[in-house]
């Protein structure tokens, strides 16, 4: 995983693919606070458990991230996942 500008991240994914996700329209609430308000903050974020989280325990679901929202059933996916 790569922190970029702005509120996206690179995240390298199980299958090899890398994808690109601004992230700022999920940082909603008040554990994102501060993650919202400072880039240092935005920047200390770690992969852990196969999803992205921070130091206050803040983290973001992984269907959210790679697929823009609930995975598509078993056998049917998409040729590519959703762009952020």
């Amino acid at each position: 995983m790569k922190v970029l500008a702005g509120f996206k991240l690179s995240l390298a994914l199980t299958d090899g693919s890398v994808i690109e996700r601004d992230v700022s329209g999920l940082l909603v609430g008040p554990v994102f606070e501060a993650i919202r308000q400072n880039p240092a903050v935005f920047a200390s974020v770690r992969v852990e458990g196969g999803t992205v989280v921070w130091p206050n325990g803040a983290d973001l679901c992984p269907d959210v991230l790679i697929w823009g929202g609930v995975p598509p059933e078993e056998g049917r996916q998409p040729a590519h996942p959703p762009q952020a």
